[in-house]
This record gives C-alpha cells, sequence and structure tokens, in this order.
C-alpha cells in the first residue's frame, strides 16, 4: 500500500509542469508573423521545442538552436548505472513512447516502467518519438530515444545553423521527496551526478541554470556549489511562502505563468530575482507577460515568441 501510495504521489508532483501546457496548446495563435512591439527576454525552448518534435530529443534541441532561441531547457533524470538522462518523466511515458519491443504501453503498466530501474542501454531500446504526442499535433513524428546529458552538450556546442549565436543552458533536476531512493537517488548524489557532467563538459558555468521544484536541491546547490546559477521552479503558494521555504534568493523565480501579475513581477524584481515563467503557448499571455517586464518565457512553440523579440 505504501508503494503505491507513493507511486500516486509522484504522478502528482511530476504531472505538475504539464498543467498549464495542456490548455496553452489549445490557443489559437495569431501573432506568429508579426507583432506591435518587441522586447528583449531571454527565450527558452521547453524541452527543446516540444511543440514541434519530439520533446527533450536531439532533434528538439537542434530545431529550438535552428529558431534562434536564447536557453535549452530541459530536464534531466538518473538511469540504473548512473547516467544522467535527459528526460522529463521518470518512467516511460505511455501518451508517446513505445516498449523495448515496439509495442504501446498499457495504462495499468504506465509507471512500471521506471528509468531508474534501467540501464543507458536499456533505455536505448525505446523509441519515444515515433507515435507523436496527442497533446501537441504539430509535432513531427520520428523515432528518438532518450539522449544523455553529454549527447545534447556535444551535439549543442558543435551544432551550427544560421541562428546558432550564443545561447545557454537551463537543466531541471526531477526530483521529489517521495520518490527517493525509488525515481532517482537522494538530493546529494543526485545533484553531484549532474554537476560532475556538466563540468566534464567543459561548458562555462556562466551559461548554466540549474532548477527544480525540490526545494532540497536548490538548497544543497547553494550551498555546496554557489557559483551556479540556480531557478526556483514553482507551481503554488505566493511568494514569500516560497522563498521561507527556499531560505535564499535564487537568481531566477520560475512560476507556473498564470500566477504573475504586473504587481508580483516588480516585487520579485526588487527582490533581485529574474522572473521566467512557464509554460507560455499562447501569444496573448506571452505579450501581456513582456508588456508586465518578465526577463524570460519558457515555451514549447518558441516561434511563436519570435515576432516579439527585439
Amino acid at each position: 500500500m505504501k508503494k503505491i501510495l507513493i507511486l500516486a504521489l509522484a504522478v502528482v508532483a511530476f504531472s505538475c509542469k504539464n498543467k498549464s501546457t495542456e490548455k496553452s496548446t489549445t490557443v489559437v495563435t495569431t501573432a506568429e508573423n508579426s507583432a506591435e512591439k518587441t522586447y528583449d527576454f531571454d527565450l527558452e525552448g521547453h524541452r527543446g521545442a516540444r511543440g514541434l518534435m519530439p520533446e527533450n530529443s536531439i532533434p528538439a534541441f537542434k530545431k529550438a538552436l535552428d529558431l534562434g532561441v536564447n536557453t535549452l531547457e530541459m530536464d534531466v533524470v538518473i538511469t540504473k548505472d548512473k547516467k544522467v538522462l535527459v528526460s522529463h518523466d521518470l518512467w516511460f511515458n505511455r501518451d508517446f513512447c513505445l516498449d523495448s519491443v515496439g509495442k504501446p504501453i498499457a495504462e495499468k503498466d504506465s509507471m512500471r516502467f521506471n528509468i531508474y530501474q534501467h540501464t543507458y542501454a536499456e533505455v536505448q531500446k525505446y523509441d519515444c518519438g515515433s507515435i507523436g504526442n496527442p497533446k501537441f499535433p504539430e509535432q513531427e513524428k520520428q523515432h528518438v530515444t532518450k539522449p544523455l546529458l553529454n549527447d545534447v552538450f556535444n551535439m549543442a556546442e558543435n551544432y551550427k545553423s544560421e541562428k546558432t549565436g550564443d545561447f545557454s543552458y537551463n537543466i531541471e533536476l526531477k526530483s521529489d521527496p517521495r520518490a527517493d531512493n525509488l525515481y532517482h537517488p537522494e538530493p546529494k548524489k543526485f545533484s553531484e551526478l549532474v554537476i560532475k557532467t556538466i563540468e566534464d563538459s567543459g561548458i562555462p558555468k556562466e551559461r548554466i541554470v540549474l532548477q527544480s521544484f525540490d526545494f532540497r536541491i536548490l538548497q544543497y546547490l547553494h550551498e555546496n556549489h554557489p557559483e551556479y546559477q540556480l531557478s526556483a521552479l514553482v507551481y503554488k503558494d505566493g511568494i514569500d511562502t516560497n522563498m521561507k521555504k527556499l531560505g535564499f534568493v535564487p537568481a531566477i523565480y520560475s512560476p507556473e505563468y498564470n500566477m504573475l501579475s504586473k504587481e508580483s513581477i516588480d516585487s520579485l524584481h526588487q527582490k533581485e530575482m529574474k522572473v521566467i515563467p512557464w509554460t507560455v503557448n499562447d501569444t496573448t499571455a506571452m505579450k501581456q507577460l513582456l508588456e508586465w517586464k518578465v526577463d524570460g518565457i519558457i515555451t514549447d512553440y518558441p516561434n511563436r515568441a519570435l515576432p516579439f523579440r527585439s
């Protein structure tokens, strides 16, 4: 019973970042080709460019770079053999993944396919792109496997296109206290595996942001790796409550976008935090947030935000 409860809680915890995304994909976009006013902001491709290519895949990150994003946003989990893998879900999501022999995953088995119980070699047997994602009808269907964080670094650092310029990485550590040692390591081990991968890559620290909904991760990084920029992901509670729980002022405050107002953005700026909301796919919401002076936008559709960028 305890295990079932933990699994249920994990579903809730790791689904929260999807809420606004699913609602916003139904919005009809009218500002893709023109914008009345432009802004200077950090354009972040959510999970690469999830609205256009399979999420958190090499093709998604290439697409984001082709579009000229400022930042590649992605999620990482840990495999059984302690590899840092780029994946939002801690299991193989039946909505868009086929199992290791190419068969659909039954709903009753959906959370049984735990990535933390798979080696990286075993992970590569799962196709997470050919069937597409029904929530994103514009997404191109193609066979993809979940890449290592190091593979994304190697591709991105060597990829050249007409739009590729200076860019950064925003890396979310997918962690929750209720899933420790079941779907991922505890915060110290999880954090150190990610830090080692970054440091082995040679990418300058100023081009890296580390983010999490799990404040234990952020607290550990703040204490032990203060040289990194940290972003507090939030989906509930007010600013003061979240700051009290966190215990320090991070470089970035990253809430679900519909939690923000002009007043809250002004308050966050007064506290010397940048404000970068997720996941903004509606161009009307983009325009409003930019008018309120957010510092960046995380979106599944970087192409929709391009007309707003100066």
